[in-house]
Order: C-alpha cells, then structure tokens, then sequence
C-alpha cells in the first residue's frame, strides 16, 4: 500500500487526532527505520521512548515469538506465572513494595490517584482529618484521560475537556516558596515528574523534590512521581528519582517497559496498598502473559545497558553543550542520560530543524513547540551521536539564516540492502 493510499484511508476512517509526518515505515532494525521508499532514518526518537532497546532487538523477538505459541491473554480472574516475577523486578530496582499493571502511563497515573483519594480516605477513617486536594505543577503532562488532564499543568490540553477533577491545584514549577504556601493538612497527594517531558525536558530540582517528600511525610500525605518517560533507565539510573535520594509513596511507569507492547505499572508501599481492595480497581487487558514476559526480557537486557546509558549520555550531553556555544539560537540544553533536550529561541526554528534532520534521515521531535527532544534507543553508540551532531550542526546554520539567504541541503535517501 502506497504511502498516499493509506493517507486518504486514514483522512476517511480515522479520527483527526494526530497531525503525522508524511512517512510511511515499513521496517526496523537496531537503531534504524526503514520507509515505504526504502530511505533508512536513524532513530533518535524510539517512538517517544518506547522502542528502547531499538527495533527487531533478537531477545525481545524470541520472547514474542515462544510466548505468543504458549499464551496471549487470559483476564486478571485467574494466575499466570509473568505478573509475580515482573513485580518482583520492578520493586527491587524501584525500592517499592507492591505493583499494579496496566496499559499504559495515562492508566498507571489515574490508578495512583485513586489509590491516593483511596488511602487518604481510609486514614480519614481512623480518626485523621479528610485530606482530598491534589498539588499538581504548572507546566505538567500526565496523559489525556480526564483524571490525568486535571493533573496536567498546561491550558492547551487541559482547556478543551473543562470541567474536570475539582480538587486539584497548580504549584510553579521549582518554586519552594508557592509550594509550602499551598500545601495544608487538607493535601492528600503532591504529584509530578520528576523530568517533564512534553514539558520540555524539565528536571526538578533537588531542593523542591525533597521539599515535596518532606512536607508530606508531616502530614501523611503521599508523594507522587510521573517516570512515564525518564524512568527504567532513560536517565542512567533506573528511576530518576535515584538521583535525588529521595523514594516516593508510588512511581507510574510505561513506555519501554514491554519493549513496545502497552504496558504500565503503578509501584507503590506496602503502607499505601491498604487504601486498595478487591473490586475498587482493575483492568481487562493489563498484565497480559505476553506483554509480562517481554517486560521480563526488557529489564534483563536493561541491567547489562546501564553503564552503557550513563557513559553514552555524558557524551551525548557534552556534544550538544557544544552547540549551545556555537549557535546564538540555542539557549539551554537540559535533561539526564539519555533523555535530552535543547531549548531554541523560536518555535519556527525548531520546527525547521526538525524538518532538516528529517529530510537528512534523522528523526528527533520537539516539544513544548520550541524545545528539540532526544529520546533515543539505549543502544546508540558515540558514531550514532556524532552524525547527530554533525547534521544538528547544519541544521541550526541554516535555520538562523534569515529567510531567503540559504536553502536546506537534501541528502540523498538511502536504498534497501
């Protein structure tokens, strides 16, 4: 199927909710996609952070192909043998007790925050006063479901689906003055990521974070963290609240974590796993055997990349300060390991660099409309991250010229071996 066929499909059956690329791919291996036309791309996105081992990685397709002989799904109603021993993993790397899985990061978030409504109520019923009120942070992203928007910081996403969960307020982001202003024995839960993502690449600082942990320890309310997108190693540890030494009463967790099947998590204390019982939550398809057994398989692979993570990304980081001195455009480059972002005067030239790399065979987004973002597969190696440069290079060149004084070079697209 051609490329424009299927775009004329999609524009008749499908809901218009994405504004894609004209790119119609048809193949993967290691950190390179292949297109309808045969062009090879180098991967620098991994489907916002989800292909995290790369694509076609032989030990996930082993996995998929043994376990999907034996057993796809089966219902939350009755046992298989994955769900214990991906629990067992995650709260071991985690420090955490307890797991519940899900689909996907929108549906961990909104499991945290019924189960933070829910333990805060049975507090209140051993004789404490009702907490309920939510703190959330200005310029948040937590998903698109209802409970997840009121949590998400941004009018652009927020605005449009008016009203939604009351109950919850808006701290600046890193400011510890608002945030002891706002918080009161009435919170149940702060909530944030520990890096914003769609945000903008965003980490918060030390001194918030251990703000937020002890002003909730004071009242018995719960901290919560958002490691969608920087946890299971994206910032070289495996969540990235290690950094800060600081352990949250939950972390919600998704995107690598089944290698590219929907998959999330909500890890939590053995404390906070008072506020659930059976009938208050669940899920048909979560926890799935298949998507279990590739988890299991991911965090294998995961243990032996982790100095891989680190080492790469300092190197990563580096490369792209060296920019920031080189092009007047660039103003700040921010993130962890390899989750990494470069913020840009303008969305305009953002928009055009995106464009270049892509036309050069790189992909890369932006977000937050001016901000590059970098969430490349943990395989990538240091020749991977100098042919980023040397074409980010180029491309911010030719994105500061003013218009009409120079044209984008076009590589030649590469052919199918």
């Amino acid at each position: 199927m051609s490329l424009a066929s299927v775009i004329r499909s999609e524009q008749k059956l499908l809901l218009p909710t994405y504004d894609r690329h004209q790119i119609l791919f048809e193949r993967g291996r290691g950190v390179y996609l292949w297109d309808s036309r045969g062009r090879r791309y180098l991967d620098f996105l991994s489907g916002i952070g989800v292909n995290a081992l790369g694509h076609a990685h032989p030990a996930i397709q082993a996995t998929l192909k043994r376990q999907a002989g034996r057993l796809i799904h089966l219902s939350n109603l009755f046992f298989h043998e994955y769900q214990a021993e991906l629990a067992t993993q995650l709260t071991r790397i985690s420090g955490l007790d307890r797991a519940f899985f899900c689909n996907s990061g929108t549906e961990a978030w909104e499991a945290a925050l019924k189960l933070a409504r829910s333990y805060a109520r049975t507090q209140s019923g051993n004789g404490h006063k009702a907490k309920w009120r939510v703190l959330a942070l200005d310029n948040s992203f937590h998903g698109r479901t209802f409970g997840s928007l009121a949590t998400t910081g941004q009018a652009k996403y927020r605005d449009p689906f008016l009203p939604l969960l009351p109950g919850v307020s808006f701290v600046r982001f890193n400011d510890a003055k608002d945030l002891r202003r706002q918080f009161d024995g009435s919170v149940c839960a702060v909530c944030m990521e520990t890096i914003q993502g769609e945000g903008g690449i965003r980490p918060v600082n030390p001194e918030f974070l251990q703000l937020a942990r002890k002003l909730t320890e004071t009242t018995g309310a719960l901290l919560l963290l958002d490691e969608i997108q920087c946890g299971l190693g994206r910032t070289g540890k495996y969540f990235a609240y290690q950094h800060y030494k600081v352990r949250p009463d939950m972390v919600t967790v998704a995107k690598p974590l089944a290698a590219g099947l929907p998959l999330g998590a909500l890890l939590t204390t053995n404390r906070v796993a008072t506020g659930m019982r059976p009938g208050l939550h669940g899920t048909t398809f979560g926890g799935g055997p298949l998507a279990c057994a590739v988890a299991i398989q991911f965090l294998r692979e995961l243990k032996k990349l982790m100095p891989h993570i680190r080492t790469t990304g300092i190197y990563f980081r580096t490369e792209l300060e060296s920019l920031k001195t080189k092009h007047a455009c660039v103003r700040e480059v921010r993130g962890m390991g390899l989750m990494l972002g470069m913020e840009l005067d303008s969305a305009e030239v953002a928009k055009a660099v995106v464009a270049t790399l892509m036309q050069r065979g790189i992909l890369i987004n932006r977000t937050h409309e001016n901000v590059l973002r970098f969430l490349p597969p943990y395989i990538i190696e240091k020749k991977h991250v100098d042919q980023l440069i040397r074409e980010l290079d180029s491309a911010l060149s030719s994105a500061s010229l003013p218009q009409g004084t120079g044209k984008t070079q076009k590589s030649k697209p590469r052919r199918k071996r």
